[in-house]
């Protein structure tokens, strides 16, 4: 299940921005809110056996798919992750990973993520 991550460092903004955790399916949700607490936009990050991504959704743009590069290894290592373009997304096995591990969220934030999955958009 999807739990909270308290007091997490927040980004100067207007805004602030919540994070959850599943302690068994590897799957995160960041959300962000505006001053009023209106979301702006969620990241959903996962690895489903094919490498670390980050699904973000914002309303303006919909989504951006990406998969997370850890940066190299070796001696003069860069383990600084960044995000790369990625193609197809795994929509369904995705939405079904977030149904099973939603329960705990807040309803309107659990309606908002899971209809925006299902409409991919």
């Amino acid at each position: 299940m999807l739990k909270e991550i308290r007091h997490v460092r927040q980004e100067p903004s207007d805004g602030h921005r919540r994070w959850f955790d599943d302690d068994v399916l590897p799957l995160e949700l960041i959300v962000w809110y505006d001053a009023q607490d209106a979301v702006e936009g969620f990241q959903l990050c996962y690895n489903l056996g094919g490498g670390e991504h980050a699904l973000t959704w914002r309303p303006e743009g919909g989504f951006a798919h990406n998969e997370v590069d850890s940066g190299s290894t070796g001696p003069f290592s860069n383990r600084t992750p960044i995000l790369i373009s990625d193609g197809a997304v795994p929509w369904d096995e995705l939405a079904r990973c977030f149904a099973g591990s939603a329960a705990t969220l807040e309803p309107a934030l659990r309606k908002l993520v899971g209809a925006r999955l299902n409409a991919r958009s």
